[in-house]
C-alpha cells in the first residue's frame, strides 16, 4: 500500500585477471529490450535478524514484504567481516586481497588498487545515470565515480526521511537512461540511537531482547547494546518501506531490481571483523519483477563477489570469465544449476593496528579458518567497544565452553574447524581431532587452491613477514 508524502512521519512510526574487465566487456546476446533500473540498499553491521530470516524480537515488515515479493538467500556471505573490504568486493567483484582494500578506506592506509573497473563506472559506460546516498567508504573514492551525490553526511542517514527525500530527488529527474541508485544506511552500525525523528516509535528494551547466542553471554549491559542493534535494524526497515513508496510514486516499481544487504555482521565480540558466521552471514534479498521468482529461498552458498557479475549480467553486459564470482540470475530464476560447494572469506586488517590476516572456507557442514599469524594475539578484543569480552573474563557467570571459545577468539591457534550443524555457533574448535583429520586435509587443500587462485600475496611467506612488519601488534582493546 503506497502511504501518501504527506502523512510520511505517520507511516514512520508505525591483481588479477579482472583488471581489464572495461576494455573486456561486451554486450549479452540475451539483453532485454530495456535494461532494468537497480536500487541497491546496503546497511552497515547488519545480520540476518529479521522477520523474514526467522527473528521475530522486532517487526521488520518491509524487509519482509521484500523477501516475498523475491527472493531470499539464506547463505549469503560478505568477503570480509570490516565495512571498506567489504564495500570494496561489491564494487569490483574481487577479493579484499585481490583489489587492495585490506582495511578501513578512512584510516589512510589501506585503498583499492589503481586502475580497477567498478561497478558505477561500467553501468555509467553500458548508458545508466548513476547515483549514492551514504557512505562509499572506499579508496580513492575517485575509482567509483557516481554522477550524482546526495549531499547527506553519513550519519544524517539515521533520518530515513531525509534518505527517502534524497531518493526522491533522484529518482524524480526526467531521464530516459536506465538508474543505478545505491543507498547506504548507517543502521545498524554503532553508536546506536534508541530513536531518531521519532523512529521507531516504541524503542525496545533489553529487558525485551535475547542476547545474540553466538555472544554465549547475558548480561544487562549485552541486552541493552542488543536492544540498541534491534532498535536501529526497525529504523532501517522503515527506510527501506520510505524507499520503497519513492519508488512507486517514481512509476518504476515495475522495471527496477531492488537488493538489500548487509555489509557484514552485528558489531559484537566474535562476529565483526572475524571469519566467524556471525560476522560473514549476512541477509540478501533480491526482487526483479518478471525474473525474480516471488518467494523463493535460496541454499545456494553465495558471496558479494556474485554481485558486481549479476547486476552486469542484468544490463545485458557479459562479465570476463577471470572474475571469482558468479551471476545469481539463474539461482534467482529457480533454475538448477551447477553452484559452488565451497565458499572462502577472509580477513587482513581493519585498522593500521589490527592487521590479523586469516582465511576461512566453508561448505555444507564444516567451517575452516587458517590463522595466518598464528603467534600474535587477535588485536581486537571489544570490537567497537562490545561488552562480551569483559563480561567472557567473569568466570562466576561463564561456563567452560564460552570462556574457551573466547580464549580461542583472543589467541587462535594456527587451525579452527567447526560444524556448523552441530555448533551453529563455533564454540567447539575441531581442529586436531583424530575422527576429523580428514575433513580438515580437504578443507585445507581446497583454501589454498582458492589463493593460490585468486593470487593471494600472503600464500608467500616474505610477503606476509613484511605485511606483519609494517603492522606491528596493537596492544588490545
Amino acid at each position: 500500500m503506497l502511504v501518501p508524502r504527506m502523512d510520511r512521519r505517520a507511516f514512520l512510526l508505525g591483481t588479477t585477471g579482472a583488471l581489464g574487465l572495461s576494455a573486456c566487456q561486451t554486450r549479452s546476446p540475451h539483453r532485454a529490450a530495456a535494461p532494468p533500473n537497480i536500487l541497491l540498499i546496503t546497511a552497515d553491521d547488519l545480520g540476518p535478524h529479521l522477520g523474514c530470516y526467522g527473528d521475530s524480537t522486532i517487526a521488520t515488515p518491509h524487509l519482509d514484504r521484500l523477501a516475498g515479493e523475491g527472493v531470499r538467500f539464506d547463505r549469503a556471505y560478505v568477503t570480509q567481516a570490516s565495512c571498506s573490504p567489504s564495500r570494496s568486493s561489491i564494487f569490483t567483484g574481487l577479493y579484499p586481497h585481490q583489489n587492495g582494500q585490506i582495511g578501513l578506506s578512512h584510516v589512510g592506509a589501506y585503498e583499492m588498487r589503481s586502475g580497477l573497473p567498478t561497478l558505477p563506472a561500467l553501468l555509467s559506460e553500458t548508458g545508466y545515470r548513476t547515483g549514492v546516498i551514504g557512505k562509499i567508504h572506499v579508496a580513492p573514492e575517485s575509482a567509483v565515480p557516481f554522477g550524482w551525490r546526495s549531499t547527506l553526511k553519513v550519519r544524517e542517514t539515521l533520518s530515513v526521511s531525509k534518505v527517502a527525500e534524497e531518493a526522491a530527488r533522484f529518482l524524480r529527474e526526467r531521464d530516459r537512461a536506465p538508474f543505478f541508485l545505491m543507498v547506504n544506511f548507517m543502521d545498524p552500525h554503532r553508536p546506536f540511537t534508541p530513536q531518531v525523528d521519532g523512529v521507531p516509535e516504541r524503542p525496545v528494551t533489553g529487558d525485551e531482547v535475547t542476547p545474540f547466542a553466538f555472544l554465549g553471554l547475558d548480561t544487562p549491559r549485552i541486552r541493552e547494546e542488543v536492544a540498541g542493534y534491534y532498535n536501529s535494524v526497525a529504523r532501517l526497515d522503515a527506510g527501506v518501506g520510505l524507499l520503497f513508496e519513492e519508488l512507486a510514486q517514481s512509476g518504476h516499481s515495475r522495471d527496477t531490481i531492488v537488493m538489500v544487504l548487509g555489509d557484514h555482521g552485528p558489531p559484537f565480540t566474535r562476529s565483526k571483523t572475524t571469519c566467524y558466521e556471525a560476522g560473514l552471514h549476512v541477509p540478501l534479498l533480491v526482487r526483479w519483477p518478471r525474473v525474480a521468482r516471488p518467494g523463493l529461498t535460496s541454499d545456494a552458498l553465495v558471496s558479494t563477489v556474485d554481485i558486481l557479475p549479476t547486476l552486469l549480467a542484468a544490463a545485458g553486459v557479459d562479465a570476463p570469465a577471470t572474475l571469482p564470482g558468479e551471476s545469481l540470475v539463474p539461482l534467482l530464476r529457480g533454475r538448477r544449476t551447477h553452484w559452488r560447494t565451497t565458499l572462502c572469506a577472509e580477513f587482513n586488517s581493519h585498522g593500521v593496528s589490527h592487521f590479523f590476516p586469516r582465511r576461512s572456507i566453508r561448505d555444507d557442514r564444516y567451517k575452516l579458518i587458517l590463522n595466518l599469524l598464528p603467534d600474535r594475539p587477535n588485536p581486537i578484543r571489544a570490537v567497537d567497544g562490545c561488552a562480551a569480552w569483559a563480561a567472557s573474563r567473569d568466570s562466576t557467570m561463564v561456563d567452560e565452553d564460552v570462556r574457551r571459545a573466547y580464549d580461542t577468539y583472543h589467541r587462535p591457534p594456527a587451525v579452527e574447524l567447526y560444524d556448523l550443524i552441530a555448533d551453529p555457533h563455533e564454540f567447539h574448535n575441531l581442529a586436531g581431532s583424530e575422527e576429523h583429520a580428514g575433513v580438515t586435509q580437504g578443507l585445507m587443500r581446497q583454501l589454498h587452491e582458492w589463493r593460490r587462485r585468486t593470487d593471494d600475496p600472503y600464500l608467500d611467506p616474505a610477503r606476509l613477514s613484511a605485511a606483519a612488519r609494517q603492522s606491528p601488534p596493537a596492544a588490545v582493546r
